[in-house]
């Protein structure tokens, strides 16, 4: 499995040097506070990574919340039976 994971890997890696070797014209970008000049590659790669990184954060979030729901409402749960049981 690690393998098939590294050789994974690699593959996206090799496949972002060619992106940004194919790309390498420089393109300017005005945020309205900051003015800079970017490969074309370059800023496909971090408007990817930007978008993985972001989605990866919204479905930790996601799931994390509803863990903690579900133990919020399991500690109740056995909260309420505790009294009754004893």
């Amino acid at each position: 499995m690690r393998l098939i994971v590294t050789l994974i890997l690699l593959l996206f890696v090799a496949a972002g040097v060619v992106v940004g070797a194919l790309n390498a014209d420089l393109v300017d970008y005005d945020l309205a506070f900051a003015r800079f000049q970017m490969p074309k590659g370059a800023a496909v790669l971090a408007a990817m990574v930007l978008g993985w990184l972001l989605g990866g954060l919204t479905a930790w979030l996601g799931v994390s919340m509803r863990h903690r729901r579900h133990r919020r409402q399991s500690a109740r749960a056995t909260d309420s039976r505790s009294p009754a049981d004893a």
